[in-house]
């Protein structure tokens, strides 16, 4: 796929905006992430301003209930992320297709993970739903779009940058929450401050919850007397995800909804995307709008966990775009122009910035103006 697509730089799940509020078409865990996380402004520099800033947060957070132990080991290795305020300020409202979401959520690799992590943690997952009857296609499907199967977890500091966004001012009233809360899951001895890393805005664990919502919905499905995560067995993770969506609305054995067609299914007819598929959904699609408030997150995870259960793609097809272009022809032309030394960084249809630059550098050699727009014109010309 091409990668440099992004919807607040698809970042980790609810990284961005937090579970229940984020409103555009929602984050996916991608891939390849192009050095973003773990990249050299995602450590620590001196701020003064920050430091000056931690003092006096500090000197405030015993009201909050946290003990100065707690501070002190939440702000040892601490600092200031300068790549954190970057990403931040640099989030592009843009409205993506349905078609080219769910070309991502639903990728053909997505989906084959999907299966496979499905079967590996098959007995969790049919725990998971036993005790909080939410189906365990739906759970896998989120934890396949948040972190990629728990591949891409993130390795940022959780203090770190929950703090540099508190410091920095733009929502800082809501990343001081978030930070008040990240420090009391270490006081309440969940994790320690090593290990609670997660996206640049401090969305954690496989299905990145922000701190405020892993206090109010985490839980101990593990029975080891932790809320964990963070580790490496996703079953505190995946429990939690169903634990939440069940305190948001999700009722046992209703479907999340369906491509309207030949499934008997009674709920309300949606068409996100004018001439695309049409969807009957009941409420449990509602339920799943609680946990990122997206009509496309929300059908994309129905789609992924209809896929993963060994359903096909959609029946019913998207009109061309805005070119003129199908989804067949957008994968026409990004192996066009990679075949001739023009790399798109992959074939899905998606035109996002990598397939635009190599199509402006096609251009440039061509002697044509390097507008990178796709069009049907520029298809032909490729051969």
């Amino acid at each position: 796929m091409d990668m440099s697509i992004t919807r607040r730089q698809f970042g980790f799940g609810i990284a961005a905006c937090g579970l229940a509020s984020c409103t555009n078409p929602a984050p996916i865990a991608v891939e390849r992430r192009g050095g973003a996380v773990g990249a050299a402004d995602l450590r620590p520099v001196p701020n003064a301003g920050y430091d000056a800033w931690v003092a006096a947060f500090s000197a405030r957070a015993g009201a909050q209930g946290l003990s100065e132990s707690t501070l002190a080991a939440g702000f040892r290795g601490a600092g200031f992320l300068p790549g954190v305020v970057t990403r931040d300020r640099n989030q592009t409202e843009f409205k993506r297709s349905l078609e080219d979401y769910l070309s991502i959520a639903a990728s053909d690799e997505r989906v084959a993970k999907g299966r496979a992590a499905f079967a590996r943690h098959r007995a969790t997952l049919g725990e998971v739903e036993n005790r909080y009857g939410v189906d365990a296609r739906i759970v896998a499907a989120i934890w396949g779009l948040e972190s990629f199967y728990g591949e891409r977890r993130g390795d940022v500091s959780v203090i770190s940058a929950t703090s540099t966004l508190a410091y920095d001012g733009r929502r800082g009233a809501f990343f001081e929450k978030q930070l008040i809360a990240a420090l009391k899951i270490l006081q309440n001895g969940d994790i320690t401050a090593e290990r609670m890393t997660g996206s640049w805005a401090g969305a954690m664990g496989h299905t990145q919850f922000i701190p405020t919502s892993y206090q109010a919905f985490a839980v101990d499905f593990t029975g080891d007397g932790r809320r964990d995560i963070w580790s490496d067995d996703p079953s505190d993770a995946l429990a939690s995800t169903a634990a939440y969506l069940q305190r948001n609305g999700w009722t046992r054995a209703v479907r999340w909804g369906a491509e309207a067609g030949p499934d008997a299914q009674t709920g309300s007819v949606i068409q996100p995307q004018p001439g695309g598929p049409q969807f009957v959904v009941t409420s449990n699609f509602h339920a799943l709008k609680r946990y990122n408030n997206s009509d496309a997150y929300a059908i994309g995870v129905g789609h992924l966990a209809d896929r993963i259960g060994g359903a096909g793609p959609l029946r019913a097809s998207f009109p061309p775009d805005s070119s003129g272009l199908t989804k067949s022809d957008r994968i026409a032309l990004q192996q066009r122009l990679t075949a001739r030394g023009f790399d798109t960084d992959g074939t899905d249809g998606v035109i996002g910035p990598n397939t635009r630059k190599a199509i402006s550098a096609y251009q440039s050699t061509r002697g044509l103006p390097a507008t990178g727009e796709p069009s049907l014109e520029l298809l032909r010309s490729l051969g």
